[in-house]
């Protein structure tokens, strides 16, 4: 059942979008012809805005306005009076006329697609709309035959409001409902109102065009049909009912290839994926049927997990008249809509390769929608409000619903609120165009308008297939047990090939016997494909080429890196982070955060943690890497901590120190990102998959925010190397950190990533030095392969007395440090203990993060000099060995794991194995001990004064020998 079985929901539509032109409708008609009447004699003596809006309907005229009379009295609109001159009665009735054609015209304009032809089962209860009828209007029947002044409206001079209303009729209420009335660019609207009722109107192929339509039915009903046949109750997620997507896609690689299009990433579920990868990709049948055989997607040798077969993605180049059009389609999970974003990124990544970064037609995002999802799914409202934003546009995005008019087993009327699924659209102001399924002329037809306004005017459109599911929503599923109906019709309905095929005969274009010549042939191919399947062996892997040339499979051990800058790049750097541009005038506390900058280069201390990582920025960009950072308010830092964009107190403009550091220096992007973290960090994920030379990153406002974007973390970042060959270099910033802030900003979930730590994924990190975040971020570039990065980031820390850097330890030959031993000697201005020797070292804390500046504290208060502390900059990859050979230093002591998040939460749980394994490997029975809060099932406490005494118990615990340590057995 579709969106208009119900006339109540369309009444409120029209409503809605008639309410700004009422004055329009029949009930005020006697109203607005006295006020034309008038402003015929004396335009100036009606309301400015009536004359406005009378001069538009009649376009220009001399300055007494007699011009527009003897317009339809030369038309024939108007009979003449005996004198041979047109009466004021005469022109009275020709503007009455008028004025009621123009409110007929407007009418199916914005509401004739309610009354559009366009669901192929015919299920739909039609509901009436009375104001496509002249009668609605005003006319009598005794005027639906008289000629109406027209004044070139749909191309007419005059007409009879029978004539207009068959055109409009033909024009607004067939096969295509065109919804577009919204838009408010008068530019746009106007493009599309002369394309949809201009010369051409009408869907007209050529027989060389209906054939290559037909082709593409064949190819994309006979692969369903072949392999509900060869691979009998298999899932295969079929087009099967939406097949006229097919010449529809062909139809926009070929018209986008001759507007300039030399890219297409393409985004979509797994509802007719494989038909998608092999007639629009032509990824090799054999291969495809090899994969439903239950052979691997790669060679052997490769140690990946997998996907089933309609997840995986492909990439090909198409040809069309010596236009070569690169074609990649992105790999997904079952979460239905969250790869939009990370298409939207490739896209992006891609156009800023291309330098195309001012219209951005040369690379065009491609999105394959269900009709349920599409309205249901949050990111797809996320994704369309990113559209028009500066750091995320793509010059638009063509969106093809395959609306199936069901979801899985659940009806558009259960699913939505909306008259349509593609109303969510409406919020753009993107063009809608609504199609039967079972007319491939009409749906290649709006699928060329929609790429021409995407080139011209580069922004969303949305087709919007109405087809149908012929099977359930898998293979396996019975779907009547839910929709009786719905498949009662489906059964006996014929394919939309076999529709087209009859209307191609009946026509002319093609003889019987030909259109089964070609079903033969093609079924023939398949049938030489199956056989080869079962030899097949995929001989290369669809990673590492094109643009990821030179770059290289993680090895199984890591190397440092060369991280080091040379000491004058550094102060080059330095002094463009220290330098105000002469007549900006910027906030008197960022002139002392500058002066307090310059104090550091001078000094080579106290570099501290903004600091570090805006050197860290800075010298890749002048090493020719371009760096991208987005998240929520990251210009200036959640914190105020960054402020990598000035503003200028009187006048509001930008300055961005890093994107001045030299003439040829890399682009440096910083994007204060819209309130969302699913599509942003989708987007960025996209990004760094397209653009592995770009250090690109997603500051979460505070670590918990990731909780937002989980499935792209889970389904994505984590886990699309080993599903999908897949690398990616993105960093996440995750502020994380116990200040007493409550529980909804102190965690990051830290314990979430580890647990999706396996196969060398990615890297976990903790660091908690400036210099060590300085390294960790080029070591991201530095290396000849990609991996994700999850940076717990400080809060309290950035501005910490004891957490703060020297110049040399960013120099050559420095590097990033997966273990760092107790540094209780080296810290400026601290305060130290002097520690035992090692073999009297009584009790080793193993540790990660802001808490060891805690220890530090506590230890100096109790004047421990029996306690030793390392920190574990690095979780993941565990570093085993240099912790190994720190640990060996202390063959007396005791090893506790000390950590300020809850005992479920953290780290405990992922290290504690870890660490007795690496004991016993050192010949030691010893199993490391918990010191820290207790299971919670919040975050963390909501009260300071609950955080104090919690964390003082913590460091009692870990400092003081003659308490009483309360440990669980872990026996």
């Amino acid at each position: 059942m579709t969106s208009q079985s119900s006339p109540e929901r369309i009444s409120r539509a029209s409503n809605a979008i008639f309410e700004e032109t009422a004055f329009l409708f029949g009930g005020n008609a006697e109203f607005v012809e006295s006020l034309y009447a008038q402003y015929l004699d004396d335009p100036n003596s009606v309301d400015p805005s009536w004359a406005r809006y009378f001069a538009g309907l009649e376009g220009p005229t001399g300055p007494s306005s007699p011009s527009w009379a003897q317009r339809a009295q030369d038309s024939g609109a108007v009979a003449a009076s005996p004198g041979g001159k047109a009466s004021a009665e005469d022109v009275r009735l020709a503007a009455q006329q008028s004025v009621r054609m123009i409110q007929l015209v407007r009418a199916y304009r914005v509401l004739g697609h309610f009354a559009a032809d366009l669901d192929p089962l015919k299920l739909s209860e039609k509901a009436p709309v009375p104001q496509l009828d002249p009668k609605f209007h005003g006319f009598k029947e005794s005027d639906l035959d008289t000629p109406v002044f027209m004044d070139g409206v749909l191309g007419l001079q005059s007409a009879t409001p029978r004539e207009v209303a068959s055109r409009l009729q033909r024009i607004y209420c067939g096969r295509i409902g065109y919804e577009f009335t919204h838009i408010h660019d008068a530019e746009q609207k106007d493009w599309l109102q002369r394309r949809i009722e201009g010369p051409e109107m009408e869907v007209h192929f050529t027989p060389a065009g209906k054939r290559a339509i037909l082709n593409k039915l064949i190819e994309a009903e006979g692969f369903e049909k072949f392999c509900a046949l060869r691979f009998l109750g298999t899932k295969r997620f079929g087009l099967d009912g939406g097949e006229a997507m097919m010449p529809a896609l062909e139809q926009i690689i070929k018209r986008g290839g001759q507007l300039g299009v030399k890219d297409i990433v393409i985004g979509m579920a797994h509802r007719g994926r494989l038909n998608v990868l092999a007639n629009l990709l032509a990824k090799p049948y054999r291969q495809i049927f090899h994969e439903f055989r239950g052979g691997s997607a790669n060679p052997i040798g490769l140690e990946v997990s997998g996907d089933v077969k309609y997840h995986l993605g492909a990439s090909s180049d198409r040809d069309f008249d010596g236009n070569l059009v690169h074609l990649s389609l992105t790999p997904n999970p079952s979460h239905l809509e969250a790869a939009d974003p990370v298409v939207l990124g490739k896209a992006r990544a891609k156009q800023t390769r291309n330098n195309d970064t001012q219209v951005r037609s040369s690379v065009l995002p491609m999105l394959l929608h269900g009709d349920a999802a599409f309205a249901g799914q949050g990111i797809v409202a996320e994704c369309f409000a990113m559209s028009g934003i500066k750091g995320y546009r793509t010059g638009g995005t063509i969106h093809f619903v395959i609306n199936n008019q069901i979801g899985f087993t659940t009806s558009p009327q259960f699913s939505r609120s909306s008259s349509y699924c593609t109303d969510i659209a409406l919020m753009v102001q993107a063009p809608i165009f609504h199609v039967n399924g079972d007319d491939p002329e009409a749906v290649v037809h709006v699928a060329r308008i929609a790429t021409e306004f995407r080139q011209l005017f580069h922004k969303d459109v949305v087709i919007d297939m109405y087809c149908y599911r012929r099977f359930g929503h898998n293979e396996t599923d019975e779907p009547s047990f839910t929709q009786p109906l719905m498949y009662r019709a489906i059964k006996d309905h014929p394919s939309t090939l076999e529709l087209y095929a009859q209307k191609l005969v009946s026509e002319s274009t093609m003889a019987q016997g030909e259109v089964q010549h070609m079903v033969d042939d093609f079924n023939k191919r398949l049938d030489d494909e199956f056989e080869a399947s079962k030899s097949h062996v995929p001989d290369r892997a669809d990673w590492l080429s094109s643009y990821w040339l030179g770059f290289e499979q993680a090895p199984k051990s890591y190397k440092r890196g060369e991280t080091g800058v040379d000491k004058y790049a550094l102060l080059d750097v330095g002094k463009t982070l220290s330098t105000i541009p002469e007549g900006f005038n910027a906030h008197k506390t960022i002139v002392r955060q500058m002066q307090n900058k310059a104090r550091m280069f001078e000094t080579g201390e106290g570099i501290d943690w903004a600091t570090a990582e805006a050197l860290a920025f800075g010298t890749l960009v002048r090493e020719g890497t371009p760096v991208r950072l987005s998240g929520q308010d990251c210009g200036r830092g959640t914190f105020s901590q960054r402020h990598s964009v000035l503003v200028d107190q009187d006048t509001e403009n930008r300055y961005i120190p890093l994107a001045n550091i030299s003439k040829d220096q890399a682009e440096f992007e910083v994007i204060d990102s819209l309130l969302s973290e699913n599509a942003v960090l989708g987007f960025e994920y996209g990004y760094s998959t397209a653009e592995p030379r770009a250090l690109v990153l997603w500051e979460a406002q505070f670590g918990d925010f990731a909780n937002g974007a989980q499935v792209l973390i889970d389904q994505f970042i984590a886990s699309g190397e080993m599903k999908w060959l897949r690398m990616s270099g993105l960093v996440m910033l995750l502020p994380h950190g116990y200040e007493g802030q409550g529980p909804e900003h102190s965690s990051a979930r830290l314990e979430r990533y580890l647990q999706l730590s396996a196969q060398d994924n990615w890297q976990v990190c903790n660091p908690t030095t400036p210099a060590n975040y300085f390294h960790v971020l080029r070591r991201q570039i530095v290396r000849p392969f990609r991996k994700p990065l999850i940076l717990m980031t400080p809060k309290s820390l950035l501005r910490h007395k004891r957490c703060v850097s020297f110049l040399s330890d960013l120099e050559t030959g420095t590097s990033f440090h997966r273990v760092f031993r107790d540094q209780a000697e080296c810290v400026p201005g601290a305060t130290t203990v002097q520690l035992a020797p090692d073999d009297q070292i009584k009790r080793v804390i193993l540790c990660s993060g802001k808490v060891y500046f805690d220890l530090m504290e506590a230890r100096e208060k109790y004047n421990e000099p029996h306690v030793q502390m390392l920190r574990l900059e690095q979780l993941y990859p565990f570093p085993e060995g240099p912790l190994g050979q720190e640990l060996e230093r202390f063959p007396n002591a005791e090893i506790v794991w000390v950590q300020e998040e809850p005992r479920n939460q953290g780290a405990w749980f992922f290290v504690r194995h870890r660490i007795e394994y690496l004991m016993e490997k050192l010949g030691r029975r010893v199993r490391p001990r918990y010191i820290g809060r207790p299971e919670y099932a919040s975050t963390a406490a909501g009260l300071m004064s609950q955080h104090t005494a919690e964390l003082q118990y913590i460091m009692e615990e870990a400092m003081r020998f003659d308490l009483k340590i309360r440990i669980e057995d872990e026996q």
